[in-house]
């Protein structure tokens, strides 16, 4: 399960019993705020191809980093998972600096406040977004080498569901694709 990351991103009705939940059954792994910045090379456009599969980011918190992630998408455009690649950067800014000396160009900025929990293999956050809102985000923490993406987010969802969330609305394109084309944003009603 090296540098393969499986997680799903919602959107849900009510996140109070599910936050209770948490703070009772989870251990507390701390509050952030991350400011990601996405770039993309001049020479190949990443959000050219619908849905964006590739992302190039800065992320500034507690510490810095930079990741690529690819995303694989099922025959409905709906995102399983993806491979990623991150590592800390003890300067984002002489990066930024590199990334422009490169023509890497800069997309969007995503500006959100997170808190998050562990849950048995579960990284679960709650994430205030600017120009967004509120989502919940699960990804899988354990280490099954034989972990099938698709069971597992069937997991998740039904984890959710466990918490009366009402409404489950599933994204699966990311925040720097709904704040950039939030016209062509895909997502699922789960019931």
């Amino acid at each position: 399960m090296e540098d393969i990351e499986i997680e799903i991103k919602v959107r849900i009705e009510n996140a109070e019993n599910l936050e209770s939940f948490l703070e009772k059954e989870g251990e507390f792994t701390g509050e952030k705020h991350q400011v990601d910045e996405y770039f993309t090379p001049a020479h190949r456009d990443f959000t050219a191809p619908r849905p964006a599969a590739e992302w190039l980011r800065i992320r500034t918190s507690t510490h810095g980093s930079v990741a690529y992630k690819l995303w694989h998408y099922d025959d409905q455009g709906r995102s399983q998972y993806c491979d990623e690649y991150e590592t800390e950067v003890a300067d984002p800014q002489s990066l930024r600096k590199i990334f422009m000396a490169l023509n890497i160009k800069p997309l969007i900025t995503v500006d959100k406040s997170r808190r998050a929990w562990r849950y048995q293999d579960y990284e679960i956050a709650l994430d205030n977004v600017v120009n967004l809102g509120d989502f919940v985000e699960i990804e899988y923490k354990g280490n099954s080498p034989k972990a099938d993406p698709g069971t597992i987010t069937g997991e998740m969802i039904a984890f959710l569901k466990a918490h009366n969330p009402g409404r489950i609305e599933r994204d699966y394109v990311g925040y720097p694709f709904r704040l950039l084309y939030p016209d062509e944003v895909t997502s699922e009603i789960i019931n």
